[in-house]
């Protein structure tokens, strides 16, 4: 009998840790092809437990099994189950390191735990009562409330806004068989009631805008019934719309609007749309969780029962002030972490090059679309399989691939995208609804021709780096590094990557209320608050097996097209199945081009030689069409014009 883990701890013990295989699987023999080749299909999945479970001794350990699995939302944690072998990556990483350090008054870098993985191997790292950030509580507030950093910059985004609603975050919803329409709309108020931010107006004084919650007795959500019994699907679809794109006046409406749509039959259709001024993603969960709650009480002829919170977002946002400190103080947070970002960021090209189907306006009109994702299981594997190896994560291993993708796109050697952290450094915020996510710039070096893997070493590195300098708010990261402002694009990054445990659909579809039937359906602001931003999930089984992965891809249409954005889909999942089916290759060899675009290259006729892009080598250019790529041998695609190596 092989013991796998045994195997892997005496690895462990001669390996550096990106070379220990993640799982080891005893199998009778090895299944081949009709050609005598492995057959990597035929292999059994494996299986990530991390072994033999082994208890918590000490408090410390108990400690930090009681955090790992809460986070991980498993039943119990062994001191020696590795973290990223349980299902963590970097994002749920951040949330460990915020909750280590609340409980043990200390602060804990994300790199630390990608160092130690285990309960056993990280409890004698902690440092107990070290200094952590100071406790978020309730306090007095001063008579003037002021908008977090993150407030502040989409308060004055939205005033550029126009007609679009751009920071519109929509949830619809159906309901089947016996819904309480009473219930539900005490439910509602209920949920206002209990988080200030759902009800709290920004007006402006002296032309500044301040935070005014108002009482929960006089709010106004434009809650209503609307019959729509007969109504066409066009009909219904366009009422919907109205709702989910509804232009707030953030001055003197509350930042959320619901509707209920009566189809008839015992069928509903909810209608809700927040401001992202009042909320983000890691958001919808409590707000739906505590709807439920509250629905159920609601049925049975009782109040709510919410209990209250022990802090609202007005606290977070007094507290996010007094604890990063002044810039012009050397000592203080902000201007430490704002050294980092200062240097990381230096000489950073003012705008990515993107291979656009449209030049750009002078004027961005946020209008947008989205294209949806859906990739094999088989690469999720993949990606996993080479993250576990590189002591990396599924999310920068995705990070790199864009990376390449870009690049080859045009973006040169130099590739920075967004990435957005859930922002809530205390476990006591995971409760509240409000807008805490922050913008970080993680930047890609993919000079000198690397191998994939060497690629993920820069992609950890730099994003490790990132993460313990996240509490800087990005507003004021651009304040403080200035770069050109135009209205034409997004000041640092106009890509996004968005990479969740879950997604806002299977958090709406787990909303309970009562015996209702509820099923998210889809919405859509026809807005882009970015060129391009690709927001991906993993997707699991019944059996906790890889199901996929999805998302979508929102694009701006005032300079994309719906078909590049397809074939920009297409060509990262062949870049990342590439990528992850040898990280010894060099990127120089990987070919971005999908399955008979090469073909279609050979159309055309010579028109000229010339340099382009500073490849440094001579090309021929034919007429074709296409958006820019470099692959298949060295061709180029530019717009509409093909450029290919020549003499």
């Amino acid at each position: 009998m092989v013991d796998s883990a045994g195997v892997r701890a005496l690895l462990g013990q001669r390996l550096p840790g990106y070379m220990v295989p993640a799982a080891i699987v005893v199998v009778q023999h090895l299944p081949l092809t009709v050609n005598g080749k492995l057959d990597r299909d035929a292999l059994p999945v494996p299986q990530y437990h991390g072994g033999r479970y082994r208890a918590p001794v000490t408090a410390v350990e108990e400690i930090l099994a009681g955090i790992y699995a809460q986070v991980l939302g498993v039943e119990r944690v062994g001191v020696d189950d590795s973290f990223f072998d349980l299902g963590g990556d970097s994002l749920s990483a951040m949330r460990v390191a915020a909750a280590v350090g609340v409980a043990f008054d200390t602060q804990l870098a994300v790199r630390v735990l990608f160092e130690a993985p285990t309960v056993a191997q990280l409890a004698p790292r902690i440092g107990v009562g070290s200094g952590g950030r100071p406790v978020l509580v309730a306090g007095v507030r001063p008579q003037v409330v002021p908008l977090s950093y993150a407030q502040q910059r989409l308060w004055f985004l939205s005033q550029l806004e126009g007609e679009v609603a751009t920071y519109n975050m929509p949830v619809v919803l159906g309901l089947s068989g016996g819904l309480d329409v009473v219930a539900l709309g005490l439910a509602l108020g209920d949920v206002v009631g209990r988080h200030e931010s759902l009800r709290t107006v920004f007006p402006v004084v002296d032309g500044v805008p301040r935070q005014q919650v108002v009482a929960a007795g006089e709010v106004d959500f434009g809650w209503g019934v609307v019959d729509a019994v007969g109504w066409s699907q066009q009909r219904l679809g366009q009422a919907v719309a109205a709702v989910v794109g509804y232009r707030f006046d953030l001055a003197t409406q509350l930042p959320l609007r619901v509707q209920l749509f009566d189809v008839g039959g015992g069928e509903f259709v909810l209608a809700a749309v927040l401001h992202h001024i009042a909320g983000d993603g890691s958001s919808i969960a409590p707000l739906l969780r505590d709807l439920g709650a509250a629905y159920t009480a609601r049925c049975a002829g009782a109040d709510a029962g919410l209990p209250a919170l022990g802090v609202q977002y007005a606290d977070y946002a007094l507290w996010q002030r007094e604890w990063l400190g002044e810039e012009s103080d050397p000592d203080s947070v902000i201007a430490a972490q704002l050294r980092y970002w200062r240097e990381a960021l230096a000489g950073l090209p003012e705008r990515l090059a993107l291979p656009t189907d449209r030049p750009y306006p002078a004027v961005a009109d946020y209008r947008g679309a989205s294209v949806a994702v859906a990739w094999p299981a088989g690469l999720q594997r993949q990606i996993a399989r080479v993250a576990r190896a590189h002591d990396a994560t599924s999310f920068m291993v995705v990070q790199a691939g864009l990376a390449v993708l870009l690049s080859k796109l045009g973006g040169g050697s130099d590739v920075a995208v967004g990435v957005a952290v859930a922002g809530r450094p205390d476990p006591v915020l995971e409760e509240l609804i409000g807008f805490f996510v922050n913008t970080l710039v993680l930047r890609v070096d993919l000079s000198g021709d690397p191998s994939v893997s060497g690629l993920l070493g820069r992609v950890r590195q730099r994003s490790l780096a990132a993460f313990e300098h996240q509490d800087v708010p990005f507003e004021v990261v651009v304040d403080h590094l200035n770069p050109p402002r135009s209205l034409t694009h997004h000041p640092l990054v106009q890509v996004m990557l968005g990479w969740q445990n879950f997604g806002q659909d299977s958090v709406a579809s787990s909303v309970v209320l009562g015996d209702v039937e509820v099923s998210p359906l889809s919405a859509d602001t026809q807005s882009a608050r970015m060129d391009l931003s690709f927001s991906l999930q993993e997707r699991w089984d019944g059996a906790g097996e890889p199901a996929g992965i999805a998302g979508l891809v929102e694009f701006r249409t005032d300079v994309f097209d719906t078909a590049s954005i397809e074939m920009l889909v297409d060509r990262l999942e062949r870049v990342l199945v590439a990528m992850t089916a040898d990280p010894g290759r060099l990127l120089s060899s990987i070919d971005a081009l999908v399955v008979g675009e090469c073909a279609q290259l050979d159309v055309g006729s010579s028109v000229g030689v010339g340099v382009v892009g500073g490849w440094g080598c001579r090309f021929r250019v034919v007429c074709a069409v296409g958006v820019g790529v470099a692959g298949c041998g060295g061709v180029a695609v530019w717009g509409a014009v093909v450029v290919v190596p020549g003499g």
